[in-house]
């Protein structure tokens, strides 16, 4: 690589002002791609290697605008220093009971990268340390994925992550003495660790190439290997591949008892295909339960030759069922299809808590075997709730929290249908000034939508309130009350919290899900476009006090609304997102979003209707952007940063106003899960310092 291509952008990420910062003017090719006879230029296509000396340059030269930008924001340091102090507190999980007799649940003391895994011989017992994540690295970068013990509980398999990469590795060790054995597993990827026998199924692909592209290369022919403990990876067995669907997800799990696997294979739509055999039965081969990849099924127990299934099939708001395993394609209905959205089904003695989600929160109720309801399990409040217990077991805990109120955990007793605090969060902030409110809206067509608004009791509706507008509507998931300690500081400097629940998420069941996806993927933008449009409208904020922001999927959402509308936001924020509509199945896994997006290589009429919102190719030249910080990570494998990468370079180009058009590049970190709290609280100061600078805030 020639070093006259570097020079100009080292040069140029030196010449900035306090109020406009100049960025690195980024070289351009003459690519052009062909689309049903649409010849489309791609100038940038060269930010796609990402393994590159000349990208390297590019991205160095462009942290060093954006990080000289953030470091004279003057109240940057003081916001990072409350972010830290208001995320200071014990979080604890809810804890669980494993067959060896033990209860393991994780916390976090304040302030560490990664929450530990803690042993207790019962819950109100003193805990100790099993595995503690933060001794794999010194900066905090190896996150634990999962822990999954032997049925006998014996050994421990548990998968990690290195830098925020969905690559992924497993460890084996000893559940009684902690021991790590010498067991070790790489190149996984979109697996856990399901035990049969002294051995366990995981799902992996082919080593890559060693080109460099480890990040970014697409990743095909799926595998299912079982490793016995104790053995080297090389004499892993090959337990199911289907060369014929490279572009498929395979995973097997094996009931508690030992005596079925199911194999689950999806990718190919929005649902996926579900087998069965019996591991009873010497040679039994794979039974297929369901054959319509138009609708998912998964396991929820087993009892005996009894397999209960939660499935949306024939229920668009999802149902449960029974079957059996010597005629699996005979289903019998225990929790019909409702009016509101089954979301989890969790087994408790001889008993069923059936979670819903009505208009985004959750209300949980207790069932008999026979799908008839006892009563409502009362909730603390308007929040999101998960349940833990286990089939034959009485004891019963949960999780809850809201915009307002952090994640406590419960303890729910079957015999009362009491809840009681288990452990509850010490916070060194007081939220009790400020109130939820939810709304709904018309979208463009008249669809209502709903929208939750947090705020400070008694604000006033003159257009002069700073908004947070945050949005996802894709792949089926729903948007729930939650908590974030990073929005103290901005709740405590009069910042209005809003979260819409668009269409493309499950908050209504799969009928919403569809009306948000393929050429049905404008509604999403509608309904957040319309969401500003009516806090502005009611009064709540004003353009000039608007931000918005989404990651991944909703980092596509903030990419097309502010290429839509770009007038009607003061500041955007597309993280880590979905930039490049008519190549993103080119990368990674990228061809696993195909059912929701619909790829530029289906048809003519599908590529016309992607590259109409594709925010990358609707960027236009002479426009006035708000002010926009994209943000990415190097490691992120699920989202290449070549999409922001493309997509900032082109804002640049494109933007006629004085607003800042910056990227953020993080290192060593990936699409965000697993990142250590020290990187989290820096990227959050950096997003709210940027946001609060440019909607003229004061701190």
């Amino acid at each position: 690589m020639a070093m006259k291509r570097i020079i100009p952008f080292l040069m140029a990420a030196i010449l900035f002002d306090a109020c406009a910062p100049k960025t690195p003017v980024t070289r351009k090719d003459n690519t052009v791609d062909d689309y049903f006879g649409t010849q489309v230029a791609d100038p940038y296509r060269w930010l796609e290697d990402d393994a590159s000396e000349e990208t390297a340059a590019w991205v160095e030269a462009q942290n060093k605008v954006t990080d000289a930008y953030l470091k004279k924001i003057p109240f940057r340091a003081k916001l990072l220093q409350r972010l830290t102090e208001v995320s200071n507190y014990e979080k604890v999980g809810v804890p669980g009971k494993r067959k060896n007799g033990k209860w393991y649940y994780y916390r976090n003391d304040g302030l560490q990268n990664q929450s530990v895994l803690y042993e207790m011989d019962s819950p109100d017992a003193e805990p100790h340390v099993f595995l503690d994540p933060n001794k794999l690295s010194e900066d905090g970068t190896v996150a634990l994925k999962g822990v999954y013990f032997s049925n006998d509980g014996k050994y421990a398999a548990y998968t990690i992550s290195r830098s925020g990469s969905d690559w992924e590795e497993i460890y084996v060790m000893d559940a009684q003495t902690r021991e790590l054995l010498e067991d070790h597993i790489v190149w996984a990827k979109f697996t856990g660790a399901s035990w049969r026998g002294d051995g366990f199924y995981y799902s992996a692909y082919d080593a890559p190439a060693g080109d460099g592209h480890e990040f970014s290369g697409k990743n095909e022919v799926h595998k299912i290997y079982y490793h016995k403990v104790g053995t080297p990876q090389a004499d892993d067995q090959l337990f199911y591949s289907n060369p014929a669907e490279p572009l498929r997800f395979y995973q097997v799990s094996v009931n508690d008892e030992e005596t079925m696997a199911f194999l689950y294979e999806d990718g190919a739509d929005i649902g996926n295909n579900l087998y069965v055999m019996d591991l009873r039965k010497p040679g039994s081969k794979w039974v297929q339960i369901t054959k319509d990849m138009k609708n998912s099924c998964t396991t929820a127990e087993t009892d005996g030759d009894k397999i209960y299934l939660f499935t949306n099939l024939d229920a668009p708001m999802n149902k449960l069922v029974v079957t059996d395993i010597k005629n699996p394609r005979v289903w019998k209905d225990v929790i019909p299809e409702g009016d509101c959205v089954l979301e989890d089904v969790s087994f408790i003695t001889d008993l069923i808590i059936a979670s819903y989600s009505q208009d985004a929160s959750t209300h949980a109720y207790l069932y008999s075997l026979d799908g008839r309801r006892i009563e409502e399990i009362h909730l603390p409040g308007v929040g999101s709730a998960g349940f833990n217990c286990r089939k034959g077991e009485p004891w019963c805990y949960y999780s809850y929290a809201s915009f307002t109120t952090p994640g406590t955990v419960y303890h729910w007793n079957i015999e009362t249908g009491e809840s009681t605090v288990y452990k509850q969060p010490q916070t060194a902030f007081d939220l009790s000034d400020m109130e939820t409110e939810q709304v709904f809206f018309p979208s463009k067509d008249g669809t209502k939508i709903p929208m939750f608004i947090t705020h400070k009791k008694g604000i006033k509706l003159d257009g002069g309130n700073p908004v947070y507008l945050y949005g996802y509507g894709g792949f089926n998931i729903s948007l729930p009350p939650s908590f974030s300690a990073s929005r103290v500081p901005w709740f405590e400097h009069g910042g209005i919290y809003a979260q819409v629940n668009l269409r493309g998420g499950s908050e209504y069941g799969e009928a919403w899900h569809l009306a948000g996806t393929k050429m049905q993927k404008q509604n999403v933008f509608d309904d957040f476009i319309g969401a500003a449009e009516w806090l502005i409208a009611k009064g709540y904020t004003s353009p000039e006090k608007l931000a918005i922001v989404g990651g991944s999927n909703g980092g596509l959402l903030v990419g097309a609304c502010m290429t839509q509308r770009p007038e009607l936001y003061g500041v955007a924020i597309p993280q880590v997102g979905v930039m490049d509509m008519l190549r993103y199945h080119k990368f990674t896994i990228g061809w696993n979003w195909a059912p929701d997006y619909g790829t530029s290589e289906d048809s003519e009429e599908m590529f016309k209707y992607l590259y109409g919102y594709s925010p990358l190719h609707n960027l236009k030249p002479g426009t006035k952007y708000p002010a926009t910080l994209v943000t990415t990570a190097d490691h992120d494998d699920r989202v290449v940063p070549a999409h922001s990468f493309k997509f900032a370079a082109t804002l640049q180009e494109c933007n006629a106003g004085s607003k800042p058009q910056l990227i953020r590049i993080d290192s060593k970190a990936g699409h965000g899960g697993g990142k250590p709290l020290a990187k989290v609280l820096e990227e959050q100061a950096d997003i709210y310092s940027f946001i609060m600078k440019n909607l003229g805030m004061k701190y």
